[in-house]
């Protein structure tokens, strides 16, 4: 696990995605901050990792990569962690519901990944 703050070539990702699911790579995006934690079995614990290197809670949201596909590929990010579950921000679903929140991540994997 760790936080990407420069860009990481995406032939990394694919082997962290073989070693731990074979095929995704967890990641939490710090929207505020632009970073992302990434390659951890959990959510909790990238978002923890991240709370703890001075994110906000209300600013992190968890997705799954899928380096199998290319970047700019509606696949290649999944919006979807028990994380991102918040009623008191109004999502009230694993996914990222707020549009505008969704292209903020975008910008940022793509920015995070050569």
């Amino acid at each position: 696990m760790k936080i990407i703050s420069e860009p990481v070539h995406i032939f990394e990702v694919k082997s962290m995605a073989e070693a731990m699911y074979g095929n995704l790579v967890k990641a939490v995006v710090d929207i505020r901050r632009r970073i992302m934690a990434i390659d951890a079995e959990l959510h909790s614990d990238e978002e923890g990792m991240l709370i703890e290197d001075g994110s906000r809670q209300e600013d992190l949201w968890g997705i799954n990569i899928l380096p199998e596909f290319e970047k700019g590929d509606p696949n290649f990010i999944e919006f979807d962690s028990m994380i991102n579950l918040r009623p008191a921000q109004g999502n009230l679903t694993l996914g990222v519901e707020d549009p505008e929140i969704r292209k903020k991540i975008i910008s940022i994997v793509n920015e995070s990944l050569q």
